[in-house]
């Protein structure tokens, strides 16, 4: 891992940066992404910064690899946490320098909701009734509903002045629970907390004191809400939900029955 640059600044993590000159073979993985060909320096907000983009284009891969690089367990958790399922993560991380400011935070964790059940195992793995009550609600993460237990997470594990790094948070939660995660976003936030999250929701990605990122096969740029291909397409989909059935060649099936 590379050595971080400390600068005066109270932000937790100012900028993330890709040594592209120490790259020796760009044909092979993950150097082979298209999201490497473009990316060089991303500079952070100092709330909530948000990646999306296409599945494909390598935001998550990105993501992982910056948790990695700033010391998570690819697979969630705290720096605490060194449980490993499977060799899954990719040596971009060794790549990644990262710029952070002289304040440290006071909680840290990384949310990757696709290894979140091996997360929620190692957690119970190694906790204590005590240590359950004070981070994840009271009970063990796999005795909650999906969504429960990601609830359980952000309203109980994350404290203020904290840094947190998001893949996907809106995977466990309804509509309804996004905007409940909102309310607990901005109430963290209002407590000097920085995010990284990488969404597919709109909902999610309304939040106002935030930059959005936007990776396509045209490189990174920062977008406004509006412009996100995100919100164009619910928009036009709800908007015009009978045009879409029909481009998409769905039709009402009348009278349906199954066999048996």
């Amino acid at each position: 891992m590379h050595k971080p640059v400390e600068v005066l600044s109270s932000q937790f993590l100012i900028s993330f940066e890709l040594l592209k000159d120490e790259i020796k073979d760009f044909n092979n993985y993950p150097f082979s992404l298209q999201i490497v060909k473009f990316f060089e320096k991303i500079e952070l907000h100092k709330n909530v910064t948000f990646l999306i983009g296409e599945n494909g284009t390598g935001k998550s891969t990105l993501l992982e690899s910056l948790a990695t690089a700033y010391g998570f367990n690819p697979e969630g958790g705290s720096k605490n946490h060194r449980f490993r399922t499977k060799q899954t993560h990719s040596v971009l991380s060794e790549y990644i320098r990262y710029t952070r400011g002289v304040n440290r935070p006071n909680s840290e964790f990384f949310l990757r909701a696709e290894s979140f059940y091996n997360l929620a195992t190692n957690i119970d793995e190694i906790a204590d009734k005590v240590f359950l009550k004070n981070n994840y609600g009271g009970k063990s993460l796999h005795e909650q509903s999906h969504g429960e237990s990601f609830m359980s997470l952000f309203n109980n594990r994350f404290q203020e002045k904290g840094f947190y790094i998001l893949d996907e948070p809106e995977a466990a939660l309804s509509p309804q629970r996004q905007m409940s995660f909102l309310i607990r976003l901005n109430q963290l936030v209002k407590e000097e907390c920085q995010f990284i999250i990488a969404t597919h929701s709109p909902i999610i990605l309304s939040y106002p004191n935030s930059k959005i990122i936007q990776i396509s096969e045209n490189g990174l740029e920062h977008v406004d809400y509006e412009e996100t291909e995100h919100y164009k397409l619910y928009k036009f989909f709800l908007n015009n939900k009978d045009y879409m059935m029909k481009n998409l060649q769905i039709e009402k099936i009348d009278n349906f029955k199954t066999e048996g």
